[in-house]
């Protein structure tokens, strides 16, 4: 490692580079510097921000969401780049530019997936963005499961995983609830009340050192899921719409113009996958990578003990749903695996790989045949597992109601709105010609609840 002076204005004085040339971020930073964090889950990243504070980070999530952060995205990124990658990078470069940090003592984090798609490019297209901006001072620190960089000042033990996986199911399973509740709340704020009441309370018992043991996690989730159980619920049916897709415009609404606030505003019940399948897909790859393509069996078997405990905490959070609640469960990922045979390998995993297809499988094969795949435009990886299998899934499941909606910085919000509405119209239509057998899969969770057990079960078995 080398130090030298370098940056505008001699804002890089006593920085430190690797023999590449690449600015490392270091233990002073660590103590000196606000690391800024884009946000995708609200819920979930609010408690892996409280993680990385109890190990000495002063990280900062961005909920900026105005469309100055697609103009600077568009200026400092090439427009044919991944459009999750312009909003991140637009973000985060507007949020340095504000005024509000202190670009000399200011940090980026930002996640790599280390695939054979555009998102492993993510971490060198915002440090040639940083130059060209005029801020190549600013240190920039990647999360990924590839071992693709590493920093002196950022380094994930075995206690800040667990942390940060607890985060993650906690996220989850306060998501998955609050979405089945928001729809048909008699009294109109209470799930978000709730979500909001649970999140700060995670949050501290992160801090004195709780909800760690899976005793503890297990006692929490109970708490929680009899808290949502209580909300007073309308009996009303409404269709269930599945959302799917790229990860980051799956997820995050600037990514996708607020997706799952539309949904409800038009009387649906928005149904999204968790974050949980998606890791353990990540950890499974290079496990299955070993399997097909010959390599370490060390990284093989730490690979396996990972996914076999992420695995643990996640049928501990589908196992508390079940006994304690009449809400529906998500799946697991064992259930994915299983319906995605006869359709893709498990060499198919660019960009979100056969989970994507598993995913639409496993919303279909649990009644909700309505689906909005989102997709980044001209995303080869994802339009292959996601555009590209959606004949094959209608040919094989003639009810299911799938529509592919591209997402980038010159697409109209109001085409977008209008492609969905016609799909949520198609599946209103739907159920209005098949009565009981329609009513029955859209039934709110509290009024359906043995039925809708009882069909999960038999689309899964």
């Amino acid at each position: 490692m080398a130090r030298r002076n370098g940056g505008a204005a001699g804002a890089g004085a006593g920085l430190t580079y690797d023999k590449n040339g690449r600015l490392l971020f270091t233990k002073e930073m660590k103590r000196n510097y606000t690391l800024l964090m884009p946000q995708m889950l609200p819920v979930t990243f609010t408690l892996l921000r409280r993680v990385f504070e109890l190990y000495g980070f002063k990280a900062e999530m961005l909920t900026t969401t105005h469309r100055g952060i697609v103009d600077t995205g568009l200026k400092y990124v090439h427009n044919d780049t991944c459009y999750p990658a312009l909003l991140v990078i637009g973000q985060l470069i507007d949020a340095v530019k504000s005024g509000k940090y202190d670009d000399k003592k200011t940090a980026l984090l930002i996640s790599q997936t280390g695939g054979g798609c555009r998102a492993s490019n993510y971490i060198h297209l915002l440090r040639k963005a940083l130059e060209k901006a005029g801020l190549s001072h600013v240190p920039v620190v990647s999360i990924n499961l590839s071992g693709l960089e590493k920093n002196p000042g950022f380094k994930l033990g075995i206690p800040i995983l667990r942390r940060l996986a607890a985060a993650m199911i906690y996220g989850d399973f306060i998501t998955w609830l609050a979405g089945q509740v928001k729809p048909y709340e008699a009294l109109s704020g209470e799930a978000e009340a709730l979500t909001g009441r649970f999140t700060d309370e995670i949050a501290k018992s992160f801090g004195e050192g709780r909800a760690m043991s899976k005793r503890d996690m297990r006692g929490t989730l109970e708490r929680i899921a009899d808290a949502f159980a209580k909300i007073e619920l309308e009996s009303i049916s409404k269709p269930r719409v599945g959302i799917v897709g790229e990860i980051y415009v799956k997820f995050a609404p600037l990514g996708n113009n607020g997706l799952e606030e539309f949904l409800l505003s038009e009387g649906c019940e928005a149904v999204t996958p968790g974050l949980t399948d998606f890791m353990i897909f990540k950890i499974d790859n290079r496990a299955a990578d070993v399997e097909l393509y010959r390599g370490s069996r060390l990284k093989k078997l730490v690979c396996d003990i990972f996914k076999r405990y992420i695995e643990s905490l996640q049928d501990m959070m589908i196992e508390t749903i079940e006994r304690r609640t009449p809400f529906r469960p998500p799946g697991r990922f064992a259930d994915l695996e299983r319906l995605i045979r006869g359709y893709l390998g498990r060499g198919n995993k660019m960009g979100e790989g056969w989970l994507l297809t598993a995913e639409m499988l496993e919303l279909i094969h649990s009644g909700v045949d309505n689906i909005v795949c989102t997709q980044p435009f001209g995303c080869l990886p994802n339009h292959i597992v996601g555009k590209g299998m959606i004949r094959r899934l209608k040919d094989d499941f003639p009810d299911s109601n799938i529509v592919a909606i591209d997402y980038d910085p010159g697409a109209s919000r109001i085409n977008q709105e209008n492609r969905v509405k016609l799909m949520i119209s198609t599946a209103k239509e739907k159920a209005r010609g098949a009565e009981g057998v329609s009513a029955a899969s859209a039934a709110p969770p509290h009024s359906g609840a043995s039925s809708n057990a009882e069909r999960v079960t038999a689309g899964r078995a």
